[in-house]
């Protein structure tokens, strides 16, 4: 459900949303059912870009009447799906990858200037949803179960996974349809339904893609709500929480916002799904390799503008590699070219909103209060080529780990260098003493601190790396992290298990019926 106002058919947004296939009434581009006014809907919320300041569009939000439409429809949908075999469910899937790739360019621009992330992340999102349909294709014909001996005689015991119904489906704005595609496709093999809330700063991709995959499941005369969309405010992600009609919630976004999310389906034995706040870590060894590690760096701790989970927060690095690094990354900060994220040669694009920003000015406040020393960057940007006001230089600060401000996550690019000294084990000491624990890696050319690093002693984290960054995840591994990250697995390996329950069976093809234990019990 969503309706989208467009001021203008001359609009950017206006032209890709055309590529895309949306229909157009002028002045609304629709998709799905529209609500015919506020006794339908919500309130217009207004959609700005963070790359320019400019108006994209005006979106209607679902209120409480909207959101049962979108429920009901959905467990309507489950009662088909489910008793379609997964690899139907799975070729449905691979159409829906192919349309990805038929739009990738217009969707990868339409995140990019939604969110603001360079034009080559944007067609890497729309990549990682290609990727995660190629997976979950794959993955249709291997939902399997196990088989074992039973103690009785002329016993079989196995155990098989069902589908477990609705699965909503709460999204950030940093990824604002990668992480969505995640759960979703994995879900669809499955034969589950999704109810996806996207973010509100970001619902105008979240839209193109339901589009997309409307068109498929019309064409394979399915019902459109085995994937559904619902725009809204924290209000809706409250809904789905409390719903017991939702057995299963994936949330990504802040600590704060997760807790909620576990407190409240945990309070109806529903299950939840958390990718929540990273505060990750790059070693510097003194045996690693230099020019490696800076080079990976960089990107992790400015990439993004540092709005992914993944970014690097703080780098470790050991004394005899501390000021050949600093001085390194200074040189390398001064050169990074942020403007316009469409433009070719930009790097680094604007963060999200103004919030964003005062965020970033703030966290840097704190750490020159509690000792910390900025050496490069922390400027808000000002000017013709920066008028909405979001663009920042990516900030290096000198700091200690135990600083409170360093302890928490800033969703900013902000990168605190940290000393250390002597062992390894000091730094790995470091990098787990920390609330969060998604993402670290270690860079050294010794296979003992590699080792080490990897080990039941080592790096605490749902995610670990040897001689690459924190950034950049591929499909295929479970993403997720430990602690305060929430301990979800998305995207890969067995994560399939989160979107189904599971079933133990035993049959009996005697003629008697002994009791399990050897317990007798005539009658």
């Amino acid at each position: 459900m969503a309706q989208v106002i467009i001021e203008t058919e001359k609009s950017e947004v206006a032209r890709i949303l055309k590529k895309l296939g949306v229909k157009t009434q002028n002045p609304a581009y629709s998709t799905g059912q529209v609500w015919g006014g506020k006794s339908e809907g919500g309130d217009l919320k207004s959609i700005f870009s963070p790359a320019d300041g400019s108006l994209l569009a005006t979106v209607r939000f679902a209120n409480a009447k909207c959101y049962e439409k979108v429920i009901k429809s959905a467990s309507q949908a489950f009662l088909q799906w489910r008793q379609m075999p997964a690899p139907k469910r799975g070729e449905v899937v691979r159409q829906i990858g192919e349309r990805l790739r038929e739009y990738k360019e217009p969707l990868g621009k339409l995140v990019t200037l939604e969110m603001g992330k360079i034009y080559q992340e944007g067609l890497g999102e729309v990549q990682e949803m290609i990727d995660i349909c190629d997976f979950a294709v794959g993955l249709s014909r291997q939902l399997y179960g196990l088989t074992m001996h039973s103690e009785r005689s002329m016993h079989r015991m196995y155990e098989q996974w069902h589908p477990i119904g609705i699965v909503g489906i709460i999204s950030a704005f940093n990824f604002p349809v990668a992480v969505w595609a995640w759960n979703a496709m994995l879900a669809a093999v499955c034969g589950d339904v999704c109810v996806w809330k996207p973010s509100e700063k970001t619902p105008l991709t979240a839209i193109a893609c339901q589009h997309i995959i409307a068109t498929v499941l019309r064409e394979n005369k399915l019902p459109e709500g085995i994937f559904s969309l619902i725009i809204g405010d924290a209000r809706v992600g409250e809904l789905l929480s409390q719903d017991e009609r939702v057995p299963l919630v994936s949330a990504t976004g802040s600590v704060r916002m997760g807790k909620k999310v576990a407190a409240t389906v945990a309070g109806r034995l529903g299950r939840s799904l958390l990718e929540l706040g990273g505060n990750n870590a790059v070693i510097i060894s003194e045996n690693a390799n230099i020019e490696m590690a800076v080079r990976a760096t960089v990107f992790g701790a400015a990439g993004t503008c540092g709005q992914r989970c993944t970014t690097t927060r703080r780098l470790i690095i050991h004394e005899s590699h501390y000021e050949t690094i600093k001085e390194r990354l200074i040189k390398i900060y001064k050169t990074l070219p942020i403007g316009h994220p469409l433009n070719s040669k930009t790097l680094i694009g604007p963060l999200i909103d103004k919030d964003a920003v005062n965020m970033f000015t703030n966290a840097l406040a704190q750490a020159k209060a509690e000792g910390g020393k900025l050496i490069c960057g922390g400027q808000v940007l000002e000017g013709k080529d920066y008028e909405s006001g979001t663009y920042v230089k990516p900030a290096i600060v000198e700091a200690e780990n135990h600083y409170s401000i360093v302890q928490d996550e800033t969703f900013a690019p902000i990168l605190y260098l940290i000393k250390y000294k002597g062992d390894i084990k000091n730094a790995i000491a470091m990098q787990n003493d920390v609330r969060q624990g998604l993402s670290s890696s270690v860079f050294t050319n010794q296979m003992q601190e590699a080792e080490l690093f990897l080990s039941a002693e080592g790096s605490d984290c749902g995610i670990a790396n040897v001689n690459i960054g924190t950034s950049g995840a591929e499909i295929g591994g479970a993403f997720g992290g430990e602690k305060e990250t929430g301990g979800g697995r998305e995207s890969g390996s067995d994560s399939w298990k989160a979107y189904m329950r599971r079933q133990t069976n035993t049959i009996n093809y005697g003629n008697e019926l002994p009791l399990a234990q050897g317990i007798k019990f005539d009658v």
